[in-house]
């Protein structure tokens, strides 16, 4: 298996820098082959259009006619291509062609007055470049990402990774899901906490045809971006000019989203409305049933100019997601792990019961900003979020196991031939939770010279009453377990209530600081955070440092660097044991990391600009949470009891193939591990009646962490037919090494077992039905208003891979564990229409 993991790891690093290579080092067009197009351009009354531009479909260069129209432009042989026509206040007009070699073809265009105005040109600057663990993807590929779930949330997993396309949670660097901060607007956002599986996920928070901007950083972040080890996610809402919108239908989803200022822009709105069913994705897969999953949300950010220099703004949500399963049976293969054999089985379970949950999430935030003048810009926000959660579950499941006949000759194939034993499990779970967290915070920027000063400070107060009621109960050859005879035990009970109050104060201060000019300079970010948390009394200080510089010369490479404190405090999960109880005395968990690495900015293939990122990181942990992953579902120790490390290297290259068609590849390579206190287990030595003569005790030392994938590959590309921009194709591939696995309750077989490398992709094939072009539209024509309709055509899972996201454990009387897994979704086609006005 390493050897294996090698061998994929060297590959995947041979392509990424085969891909480089090739980028800087487009090949040469064969010498001596050429052809011509030449001819006029002309407007609607035949006079000459002089600067007319004139460009192959896919390629950056291109040239302009001169003062009569006149043109003439080598182009490829041999092959289908095109060239497009623009001129601004006029319609673009796009030409085929096919030459032979010395063949020249002369042509007359003509170019109408079009509707299409010149469209906002947006300046930007290379700070972006110099803050260290940075991404900031485009918007618009969400729109275009071929996924199971739509959303921020699935591109963000290109570049970090992924083993389940059924949620929006992500791991970054040897995270935990409860590491990631989410902000939208400079609101916090939280998730629903009793999630057991992708399958009960809702719609994530972010609506993507709101989102203006996207800032992803995945470590080593500033000292203004929180109390998280992990990862921040910065999303920034559209602020309207116009009024406008967009529709789109799926068979997995559908939303409305509408946009629009008053005549002064003073006034803007944007709402958003979206309903999601994960049927179709569920109905196939291995335990059979009856699945009812539903989720809509409703979104609106209003925003109000008063002045030039005060403005206030309102963002609002309302969610709800329900999820009803009816399961049936279920036919697995299952692994089997015991101290004498190891085998491969079959497994028939028999269901009967239900399972029912609800989740309903709400949000209100009002903020108010005052751009004092050009160098001081203030802000005070306000915000109430509220999470109300209930599972109800009552599953009984009766399974026999043995050797499964594979023989399609067989009478008896597909089902069990040789019966090993049977048993029956039954879960049951009536669990409520509520989340009230209120929040008052303000933020500053003060631009001075080369300094730019931010400061914070926030108070949150967080009101958590769950009750926990759930039991499992397992039965093999008549006998439950644990075992006693003439006593019938339950395997897990957990009948537990808490009420907790919460205060948090928190707050942060930096300054940026700026050396030398725009062809040579050097940043310094200095900055910390303080923490205080009511509930354990615990202050925390995270000191915070970044770097970068950029040297002088032909090469566009920033350098960069960052280390500090990131410090998190417990929240509802952390504080949880395995039997339910709270540790109301659970310390922060605290680490120290830093990030090294460089941005360098190149042309590539086609002559377009490429970017290549590079860091390296490591993160030294101590009061360290451990945990166990089960689907999505995080069961923590609820003690600080292990220190941890993660230390690794990220590749990206990204950058437009083709215009307008952007593409990422990432790889990444890591090893997080963590050593738990007391994991000792006894070792016994057998006579030959299999009867313990002797023991020894053993302690694991550092074992592989629950989120320990050693590679990780990811790619998202985009193009469009050499011949016609309006038939696109977008590619999503993901990989990612196998990941430990936890027996439950067993110290000794902590890391025994194995979930395999997760591979799948995705990809979207997209068809433009009515472009921008509204003059040759009717007046009484319905679609006369719409800028654009696209169709697309989505196969998930193309390879129709059955990846694995978890095992369910059953033991038998002689105490030998059944793993059987947890399979995630097949092959699927999805139809959807997007339309635009």
């Amino acid at each position: 298996m390493k050897r294996r993991c090698r061998q994929i790891s060297l590959t995947a690093f041979l392509l990424f820098i085969t891909v480089i290579s090739y980028s800087q080092n487009p090949p040469a067009e064969k010498a001596g082959k050429s052809a011509y197009v030449s001819g006029k351009v002309l407007d609607e009354n035949e006079r000459p259009l002089s600067r007319v531009s004139i460009i192959i479909l896919g390629q950056s260069k291109g040239l302009l006619t001169n003062d009569s129209g006149y043109f003439r432009i080598k182009v490829p042989v041999d092959k289908a291509f095109a060239l497009v026509f623009s001129y601004a206040g006029r319609n673009t007009e796009q030409k085929n062609f096919m030459l032979n070699e010395n063949e020249e073809e002369v042509i007359s265009i003509r170019l109408e007055r079009g509707e299409k105005t010149l469209e906002e040109v947006i300046v930007t600057d290379q700070r972006e470049r110099r803050e260290a663990g940075l991404i900031k993807p485009n918007p618009k590929t969400i729109l275009n990402l071929p996924s199971a779930v739509t959303g921020v949330e699935s591109l963000i997993k290109i570049f970090v990774g992924s083993n389940n396309e059924l949620t929006s949670q992500y791991s970054v660097r040897g995270g935990s899901y409860d590491e990631n901060l989410i902000y939208v607007n400079d609101f916090e956002i939280f998730r629903p906490y009793l999630v057991r599986s992708g399958q009960q996920e809702g719609l994530s928070f972010i609506n993507p045809e709101m989102v203006r901007s996207i800032s992803f950083y995945n470590g080593g972040f500033q000292a203004r971006h929180g109390d998280k080890m992990s990862s921040v996610l910065d999303i920034q809402y559209k602020k309207p000019k116009k009024f406008g919108g967009s529709a789109f239908i799926s068979i997995l989803e559908q939303g409305l989203q509408l946009e629009g200022a008053d005549k002064k822009n003073k006034f803007s709105y944007l709402l958003g409305i979206r309903n999601r069913s994960n049927r179709n994705l569920l109905s196939r897969q291995e335990t059979k049933g009856n699945y009812v999953p539903s989720s809509s949300d409703f979104q609106a950010l209003l925003t109000y100019q008063f002045s030039p220099k005060w403005q206030a703004e309102l963002l609002s949500n309302i969610s709800q997601t329900r999820f009803t399963l009816i399961p049936q049976t279920s036919q697995l293969t299952s692994s089997v792990i015991s101290p004498f054999f190891s085998a491969t089985i079959g497994i028939d379970v028999f269901f009967e019961g239900r399972e029912k949950d609800q989740y309903l999430t709400n949000m209100l935030g009002f903020s108010l900003t005052n751009q004092v003048n050009k160098k001081l810009r203030l802000k005070w926000m306000a915000s109430r979020f509220e999470n109300d959660e209930r599972e109800n579950l009552d599953i009984i499941g009766a399974y026999i196991f043995g050797d499964r006949d594979f023989d399609q000759r067989n009478a008896t194939f597909g089902a069990i031939v040789n019966p090993l034993g049977a048993g029956v499990y039954q879960t049951w779970a009536r669990n409520t939770l509520k989340i009230e967290n209120w929040n008052i915070s303000h933020k500053g920027n003060y631009d001075q010279g080369n300094h730019a000063i931010q400061w914070g400070l926030a108070f949150d107060k967080t009101r958590i009453n769950d009750r926990l009621n759930e039991w499992e109960f397992q039965d093999s050859a008549g006998y439950s377990l644990p075992y006693q005879p003439d006593l019938l035990r339950l395997n897990k009970v957990l009948k537990t209530a808490a009420s907790l109050d919460i205060n948090k104060f928190s707050g942060y201060i930096q300054d940026n600081i700026l050396l030398g000019d725009s062809v040579k300079s050097t940043t310094i970010t200095v900055g910390v955070r303080f923490n205080y948390n009511s509930l354990n009394n615990e202050m925390l200080i995270s000191p915070r440092v970044g770097a970068s510089w950029k040297p002088g010369g032909k090469k566009d490479i920033i350098f960069r660097a960052a280390f500090g404190a990131y410090h998190q405090p417990p929240f509802y999960r952390e504080l949880r044991r395995f039997d339910g109880t709270v540790n109301k005395e659970l310390k922060a968990q605290k680490s120290w990391q830093g990030v090294a690495g460089f941005d360098y900015n190149f042309i590539g293939l086609n002559n377009r600009p490429m970017r290549w990122t590079t860091e390296l990181y490591y993160k030294h942990m101590t009061d360290v949470v451990p945990y166990d992953i089960d689907n999505v579902r995080l069961r923590y120790f609820g003690e600080n009891n292990a220190k941890a490390y993660a230390a690794g290297l990220e590749m990206r290259l990204n950058g437009e193939l083709v215009p307008d068609a952007e593409s990422w590849i990432t790889l990444g390579i890591m090893k997080t591990g963590e050593d738990i206190e007391n994991d000792f287990f006894k070792v016994y030595k057998l006579d030959s009646l299999n009867q313990p003569i002797d023991s020894s005790v053993t302690q694991h030392g550092y074992l592989r962490r629950p989120t320990d994938r050693r590679v990780t590959f990811g790619m998202y590309f985009s193009d469009y037919l050499s011949t016609n921009k309006n038939f696109k194709v977008y590619l999503n591939l993901l990989y990612g090494g196998n990941l430990p696995y936890n027996i439950p309750g067993s110290v000794k077989n902590r890391n025994a077992a194995f979930i395999n490398p997760y591979i799948r992709a995705d990809i979207g094939f997209s068809a433009l039905l009515m472009d921008e072009n509204r003059s040759k539209r009717r007046s009484h024509s319905p679609f006369r208003n719409f800028e654009n309709i696209w169709a697309s055509l989505e196969i998930f899972n193309v390879i129709d891979r059955a990846n694995t996201i978890s095992y369910l454990s059953i033991k038998d009387f002689s105490n030998t564990t059944y793993l059987l897994p947890n399979r995630l979704t097949p092959r699927l086609i999805n139809f959807k229409i997007v339309a635009r006005w």
